[in-house]
């Protein structure tokens, strides 16, 4: 079945056209509160209105960051807390890698910006951004990227974990042990059961020679292969003292720089990114672990997109016991698409995918969220030199569309403003990005109350 074209109503909600003026007062807003109350009323005291109905479109006070913040990170742990995390550069300074730890019941930041990691030779990249997560057994865990060696896409990623709530981060490990100055990175994290162990897959270029052509990270175009073999996607566990428990390569033939994707379904956890075919075709694959291996990788749809080279524009997956939904860019037919389509069996067949948006003012880097009321889904777009960040929520099958809202227009342009982060916490959506002000990056946040 082709897919099909959303031709929902557009509900008109208010844009947060205040968000420049109220990032102002971030530092403010925390003073005489206990790690950044908001002042809002907890989420558990607010009345839960049914998914149909409009939702309030509200600033969200993120922590004091300072200028030259990006990249920025947000999980979900196990305790329902949201997990931002991001990368602060500065000229003449050393890279920074904060994070800070947000209570939706009670709206409130319960830490102040606290950092993991610092130092000169951290690899710090629009596309390939340090992740964070957390495990059932409370400790937290991070990656960033390290360079490896003098090429300039010789890279390692760093793996740390925090028994303490990130007050103190162990020694750095290195989930690869092929020892090639080459790219690996494109990570993604998850909770592998319910013993503290950490699953993370990871795009890695042992294959591909010398990190000296890839060319895909600022600009699609070009070989990114530099004349070497292909670029591969594995896997690895590490227990709870970062003891690699598994490690697995899941296919020998992958898209050089788009980003990875990982959700937990009740059958085990699942793996998107983009493939690539001999013929150069870029579609979005799907893999599940079942504790032991990494099924065969399955294509979620078959758009048969031809690409020459990486778009820099991977896939998102968010799950909810069986049911799984994928969001996605892709241009098969020259014209920019996002889709989304679901699962109900954790993977295994996916339904038709819905358009949600196309034309060339289309730029993707989609985030998606899902819980048992409704689907939504985050994208940017830019048209006539304005860059704007939309989002479309939806009934659970995608059937129908609930609202769909633009979250903000932004100052930056291109890729300067990264990937946009989202996710849901009891019916209630966060969002942040980033912005660039005066020359100078900054992040901002969103929520979308109901």
């Amino acid at each position: 079945m082709d897919p099909t074209v959303d031709t929902a109503r557009r509900r008109p909600v208010r844009r947060l056209a205040a968000l420049a003026c109220a990032s102002l007062l971030l530092a403010a807003a925390g003073c005489g509160r206990d790690a950044g109350d908001t002042g809002a009323a907890p989420v558990a005291a607010r009345a839960t209105a049914t998914p149909e109905a409009a939702s309030q479109l509200l600033d969200w006070a993120l922590p004091a960051v300072e200028a030259g913040s990006a990249t920025p990170d947000l999980s979900r742990a196990p305790d329902g807390s949201l997990l931002l995390g991001w990368i602060n550069s500065r000229q003449g300074r050393r890279h920074v890698f904060q994070f800070s730890r947000f209570d939706p019941a009670q709206q409130r930041w319960r830490t102040a910006p606290a950092t993991i990691a610092i130092g000169n030779r951290m690899f710090v990249n629009w596309a390939d951004t340090p992740h964070m997560a957390a495990t059932p057994d409370g400790a937290l865990w991070a990656h960033w990227l390290q360079k490896s060696g003098d090429a300039p896409y010789a890279y390692d990623i760093a793996l740390v974990r925090s028994r303490d709530g990130g007050a103190n981060w162990g020694s750095p490990v290195v989930p690869h042990d092929d020892g090639t100055p080459t790219e690996h990175g494109f990570v993604s994290m998850w909770a592998q059961g319910g013993d503290g162990s950490i699953g993370l897959a990871w795009l890695d270029g042992r294959n591909t020679g010398a990190a000296t052509g890839h060319d895909g990270h600022d600009a699609a175009g070009g070989d990114p292969h530099g004349g070497g073999g292909p670029m591969t996607l594995r896997a690895a566990v590490f227990d709870a003292n970062l003891r690699r428990t598994a490690d697995h390569e899941i296919d020998a033939s992958v898209c050089d720089c788009c980003q990875t994707a990982a959700a937990v379904t009740a059958r085990g956890p699942v793996v998107v990114y983009r493939g690539r075919s001999d013929a150069e075709i870029r579609d979005i694959l799907l893999t599940r672990f079942d504790g032991a291996a990494w099924t065969a990788p399955a294509v979620v749809h078959a758009d048969n997109w031809t690409m020459p080279a990486c778009p820099v524009n991977g896939p998102d997956v968010a799950a909810d016991g069986d049911a799984l939904l994928v969001g996605w860019y892709s241009a098969p037919a020259g014209t920019p698409l996002v889709q989304l389509a679901r699962s109900d069996d954790a993977g295994d067949a996916f339904a038709a995918p819905v358009v949600l948006d196309s034309g060339e003012a289309v730029q993707g880097r989609v985030a998606v969220a899902l819980d048992a009321q409704q689907a939504w889904a985050l994208w940017l777009r830019e048209e006539a030199g304005v860059q704007t960040l939309w989002l479309s929520r939806r009934s659970p099958d995608l059937a129908t569309e609930y609202e769909r809202i633009e979250v903000a227009t932004l100052q930056g342009r291109g890729r300067a403003t990264g990937f946009p982060q989202l996710q849901v916490v009891d019916g209630q959506g966060y969002v942040v990005w980033t912005d660039v002000v005066d020359g100078a990056p900054q992040l901002r946040g969103a929520r979308i109350v109901r």
